[in-house]
């Protein structure tokens, strides 16, 4: 099988299953509000795939494979804080790997960490995110893990919006990002499970073009 193919048989997999234990909600007629007051159809909660083995050893699965993909050499992983930290535990685990993570910001007390565990300089990084909704918080990290002298070679995710924001934030580092499944191939599979019909579809799309827009059309 090519690696294009499976690939997105993986994309497949992966959307299936987050649509399946809800851990990605697709609501157009119900949207959701986000915490920057923006309504949308789309809640993603990528947490829930720790209660379910088959799942996250499929997440962990894809993410080796796409680190064996694109020829990888990690010293370690990197998980975000706090949803990436399972999935860099599981997958470090997986290669014989150390393991360290970044928070969102350093500790108001004891020695102010930002990033706990070890990284030490000139080591390459591979950082395990759960979501990339704006890409703001993922680069952060990125800049906190290079401001260690250490190669970040990719970010790998479970799953991304794919919002212009994102694709604008990632292109402003040299860091590529890659992820297990993503916005239309949770689209494709909804439909193909009769989950959503033609206009839910349209509606879904219509968000992702113009989040601000579809979200003051129904405030």
């Amino acid at each position: 099988m090519r690696m294009v193919d499976a690939n997105h048989l993986l994309a497949q997999q992966v959307a299936a299953h987050l649509l399946s234990i809800k851990a990605v909600i697709l609501s157009p007629d119900k949207p959701f509000t986000w915490a920057s007051g923006l309504k949308s159809p789309v809640y993603c909660d990528n947490r829930l795939t720790m209660a379910y083995p088959e799942v996250r050893s499929l997440l962990t699965t894809g993410f080796l494979g796409r680190i064996k993909q694109h020829e990888f050499s990690p010293d370690v992983i990197v998980g975000t804080a706090t949803a990436g930290i399972p999935h860099a535990a599981w997958l470090s685990n997986v290669m014989g790997l150390p393991m360290a993570y970044v928070r969102s910001k350093p500790k108001a007390h004891g020695r102010g960490n930002q990033i706990e565990g070890k990284l030490e300089v000139g080591q390459h990084a591979v950082i395990v995110e759960d979501l990339v909704s704006t890409g703001k918080s993922s680069v952060a990290v990125v800049e906190a893990v290079q401001a260690q002298n250490v190669e970040v070679e990719a970010v790998l995710a479970i799953f991304s919006y794919g919002l212009p924001r994102a694709k604008q934030a990632f292109s402003e580092t040299d860091v590529p990002l890659y992820t297990l499944t993503t916005f239309e191939t949770l689209l494709q599979v909804a439909r193909d499970y009769g989950m959503l019909n033609d206009a839910a579809i349209a509606s879904l799309r219509a968000w992702h073009q113009d989040p601000s827009a579809w979200s003051d059309a129904r405030s």
